[in-house]
């Protein structure tokens, strides 16, 4: 990175954090400082929706994503038009008419307030967790682009977060998100018309698509039946419509971003923003992952690449050993590069049979560099077991720093930064909430008359899920890949609190130890299956809200039908 990159980085990222903190500076009422004053619009509400899923791993591991095994997860995202019908036309009417800080208030009046506290104590700890992942996301990029230490990156990130929504609360997250998304857009767009102009010449967008085709990269949908491929159109629909009925639905982070809406209308509007363009805009960074790939077939790429870690085995005791793999390397992907230039040119003949010939050549090339990289993957283990030998979340970032224009690399460096700062921002001021409200003051009633305690109180809570947050992100390596970790983390919680909720809806003769019983046996169902089962993580979703559902039906069975009256608040 040269001082241009700096200056647009740099200006980028403290002008955003400043604007917010100098806009909400005078927030004094626990309405506004936690729901922006009822008085967001659809626009608004729409793209700070988008702004908090959209988060630095979104920009890191979804390109790694297509780059590795294709578009295919988009899959993962089919059932979310039908989740927002539902949210719009069940969820938000009620959290609207009862004027609720948090969904886990209504469960509380619903039932009793020991399910309204599992059920936020479930969110709290999956969302404080998940939200040191959205943190260590952007801390990679930046280790990596400026050669800083990564815990030092980390807390750094962390602490600029902080600082704007401690200061502005739901007011400054909405204000800022609208910019971070603007940033996020523009860099996008910018780095897909970079890397067309980057193809070699003649091959255009067209070529590279039908290389990524012939490769496996652009298979968007899979209707196998198989419950154990990870990414298939019944896991996105079933799995899918469970996980974000339960994400939109249940998840304060999101709760909180549309009830702060002027009206209910605004509220619905801005979900169907996110029911049109969410989909759409999950495909093209996939498919921007599959034109890297398909890039990588003609600039030769690193053999891995979290390339910090290699070079340190490069210069170690086993240097020969690394030296030997880079060099079969290169004469693989020389040989694979030949293959595809081949079947290029065979394509545009009218020899159907020597196309074929040329196109498993290409592919058994393929197969021989993937081997090879397998190799070095072994190779890394085996001179360092605690090596993380999975890399895609590297790929993206390897591209803007070795290709990209200067200007660009800060614009793009910028993006990350931007889309963790909104979806860190939009998760702290969620933990802020559920703690304050369901929390702090179920065991403090009488300050629930207190309007500036309560203030100070949800900014001390923010501060403490930021600290929280960057005290995890500190040991977040764990993840293989960081988005498919936020996913497996919601899977395990989501389905039991959906279940809690759809009861509270739906089965008016279940009361609250019924359900609160129902979901620690149904949450201990799904961890059972989890660590004992082989079948994608989508399917916890709807395991655990079924389990949470007919164990509910039974255990009322066993209790008697006054806590209809008792327990209903």
């Amino acid at each position: 990175m040269n001082t241009l990159d700096w200056l647009i980085l740099l200006g980028t990222m403290l002008g955003i954090a400043a604007y917010g903190a100098w806009r909400t500076r005078d927030v004094h009422s626990l309405n506004t400082y936690l729901k922006g004053n009822r008085s967001t619009g659809w626009g608004t509400i729409g793209i700070s929706v988008m702004a908090t899923q959209a988060s630095a791993i979104t920009f890191l591991s979804i390109p790694g994503q297509g780059f590795e095994s294709g578009v295919g997860f988009v899959q993962n995202y089919f059932g979310l038009p039908l989740a927002l019908i539902i949210v719009c036309a069940v969820f938000l009417p009620i959290y609207r008419k009862l004027g609720v800080y948090t969904a886990y208030e209504f469960l509380g009046r619903r039932f009793d307030a020991k399910t309204r506290l599992l059920s936020a104590a479930l969110f709290l700890v999956q969302r404080g967790l998940a939200t040191g992942v959205t943190i260590y996301a952007p801390a990679i990029i930046l280790s990596a682009a400026l050669g800083w230490r990564l815990d030092l990156t980390i807390i750094g990130t962390g602490l600029l977060v902080i600082l704007y929504t401690v200061v502005g609360g739901s007011a400054a997250v909405n204000l800022t998100q609208k910019w971070q998304m603007a940033v996020i857009f523009g860099g996008m767009i910018t780095a897909f018309v970079v890397l067309l102009l980057k193809l070699p010449a003649g091959l255009g967008f067209g070529g590279a698509a039908h290389v990524a085709d012939a490769l496996g990269k652009l298979q968007a949908v899979d209707f196998s039946p198989d419950p154990t491929r990870r990414y298939t159109f019944w896991t996105g629909m079933l799995g899918g419509t469970f996980l974000m009925l339960s994400y939109f639905g249940t998840d304060q982070s999101q709760v909180q971003r549309y009830i702060g809406g002027a009206a209910l209308r605004e509220g619905r509007l801005g979900l169907m923003f996110n029911a049109l363009l969410k989909i759409p805009m999950q495909f093209f960074i996939l498919l921007l992952g599959a034109l890297v790939f398909v890039f990588y077939q003609f600039e030769k790429p690193p053999v891995f690449f979290n390339q910090a870690e290699w070079r340190q085995q490069e210069q170690g005791a086993d240097a020969a050993k690394f030296q030997a793999i880079d060099e079969k390397f290169n004469a693989a992907f020389a040989e694979n590069q030949s293959n595809i230039r081949a079947w290029l040119a065979a394509r545009e003949m009218p020899d159907a049979a020597a196309e074929a010939t040329a196109r498993n050549a290409m592919r058994a090339s393929q197969a021989q560099v993937e081997k090879i990289r397998a190799e070095a993957k072994a190779a890394l283990v085996a001179a360092d077991p605690r090596a993380k030998t999975k890399d895609s979340d590297y790929v993206f970032i390897t591209f803007i720093l070795d290709y990209l224009p200067h200007g660009a690399i800060g614009l793009l460096v910028a993006v990350m930064i931007a889309a963790a700062l909104g979806s860190k921002a939009g998760e702290l001021n969620a933990l802020a909430t559920t703690t304050t409200i369901d929390l702090w003051r179920h065991f403090r009633p009488l300050a629930a008359h207190d309007e500036a305690r309560n203030v100070r109180v949800a900014k001390w809570f923010t501060a403490f899920w930021g600290f929280f947050a960057i005290g995890f992100a500190l040991y977040a390596g764990f993840a293989e890949n960081l988005i498919e970790a936020i996913n497996i983390l919601g899977s395990i919680f989501y389905g039991v609190v959906l279940g809690i909720f759809l009861v509270a809806f739906f089965l008016k003769r279940v009361g609250g130890t019924a359900v609160f019983w129902a979901a620690i046996a149904a949450q201990l169902l799904v961890f059972a299956l989890f660590f004992s089962l082989k079948i994608s993580y989508l399917w916890y979703n709807l395991i655990g809200c079924a389990a949470c559902v007919i164990f509910s039906l039974i255990l009322q069975m066993f209790f008697q039908p006054r806590m209809d009256t008792d327990e209903h608040g």
